[in-house]
């Protein structure tokens, strides 16, 4: 069975920085894209960053240039490097993976909060 784990979240002051990672583990064949999305309080889920599993990556405009998405596919592992951090950016995050595997889909982790103080 195939999970996906977050670690990596908590509390920050505005313009300090974290970061966050998701492993995959399970009977895995393959990962393609993997991704971090978010959701703040009462708002929806919000795409952040993906990167195919070639490396190519894709930003929201609200985080471009602040947040940097890689990945380590020997650890089947993702990470989202998150820098000069606002207070909008508060919001529970998660990862996703579109993973091959005896059961192949996309699938998505219980998420970590990330909060952000002024």
């Amino acid at each position: 069975q195939v999970q996906l784990v977050e670690s990596g979240g908590g509390l920050v002051q505005a313009g300090g920085s974290l970061r966050v990672s998701c492993k995959a583990s399970g009977t895995i064949m393959r990962i393609n894209d993997m991704g971090w999305y978010r959701q703040a309080p009462g708002k929806e889920r919000e795409l952040v960053a993906v990167i195919t599993s070639g490396g190519s990556t894709n930003y929201a405009d609200s985080v471009q240039g602040r947040f940097t998405i890689s990945r380590d596919n020997t650890k089947n592992t993702v990470y989202l490097q998150m820098n000069n951090l606002k207070p909008e950016d508060t919001a529970v995050y998660f990862c996703n993976a579109h993973i091959i595997s005896g059961v192949s889909g996309v699938y998505w982790g219980q998420g970590t909060q990330v909060t952000v103080s002024s």
